[in-house]
């Protein structure tokens, strides 16, 4: 068994948590969004998942996909964590419609 935890494997990480969201919320309003306090939960939970294996990935890995906005990742997890109750719905669907299926995209290609 290979407990080798690289940049493989924290790459693969994010990418599972950005296809669970993408799968999740792929087509949905930002109302629909709002109604399921359950998924507005589990997404929040994604996103602060996503930046923290960010963090273990190697600079070398960072610098060499420049491409990816590694600080904008952390920033929205800094928001997530320290202004949870007041989290701006409508930043967090922007991120959900646009941010995280290009990262997707990009990261797919990269692993």
């Amino acid at each position: 068994m290979n407990n080798v935890k690289d940049d493989k494997y924290y790459l693969n990480k994010i990418i599972c948590d950005l296809k669970f969201v993408v799968d999740r919320t792929s087509g949905m309003t930002i109302k629909e969004i709002e109604e399921n306090a359950l998924l507005i939960d589990s997404i929040m939970f994604r996103i602060i998942q996503i930046a923290e294996n960010t963090n273990k990935l190697t600079e070398k890995f960072k610098i060499t996909h420049k491409e990816v906005p590694w600080i904008a990742i952390k920033g929205m997890r800094n928001r997530i964590v320290h202004d949870y109750g007041m989290v701006n719905l409508d930043i967090i669907y922007d991120t959900l419609t646009n941010g995280i299926p290009q990262m997707y995209e990009k990261l797919i290609k990269i692993q």
